[in-house]
């Protein structure tokens, strides 16, 4: 049990808020694409995404995993975003620490999702077993490129006619 949940239960909850908080991604990064804070998107991608990294860390497990460090890492980038965007509101060096972090957290999520997808998709699983297989290692590579591409352009792109509202 946690959280009086079944771990069969916890764990739907965890995938639920984790593919919200991708989804919700995705639209957040179409926005900084397009110069625009998409508010409400924004904060339920940062949301969802803090709770999908907070859960993590409650299923039951021996030691620290790498997907507790993962779940770490994002939950220091995240609360560097949401400082950007709701205290900084994008001021200065800010900006691009806000989308910097928005999509590094975003990335590390698609990440998990690769992961996951290997470990539990038959058709997959039969690609790489053990995940240190070349599809495996291709799939995350093209990931990682593609989330550096579309960072940068973010970065470029991203600026808001002003800051998100108080």
């Amino acid at each position: 049990m946690v959280f009086g949940m079944s771990v069969e239960t916890f764990t739907q909850v965890h995938v639920i808020l984790s593919l919200i908080g991708i989804a919700s991604g995705l639209v957040v990064l179409r926005g900084m694409l397009a110069a625009r804070t998409c508010e409400g998107w924004t904060a339920v991608f940062f949301i969802t995404t803090i709770l999908t990294s907070v859960t993590g860390f409650f299923f039951p497990r021996d030691g620290f995993l790498p997907s507790h460090a993962i779940g770490a890492i994002s939950l220091i980038v995240l609360a560097i975003a949401l400082v950007a965007f709701y205290v900084q509101r994008f001021q200065g060096p800010w900006r691009w620490l806000y989308v910097a972090g928005a999509v590094l957290a975003l990335y590390l999520n698609v990440f998990i999702l690769v992961v996951q997808s290997f470990l539990k998709v038959p058709f997959l699983t039969r690609l790489a077993p053990t995940q240190s297989e070349a599809p495996f290692a291709i799939a995350q590579l093209i990931a990682l490129a593609i989330f550096i591409v579309l960072g940068i352009r973010a970065v470029r792109r991203f600026h808001p006619a002003g800051p998100p509202a108080a």
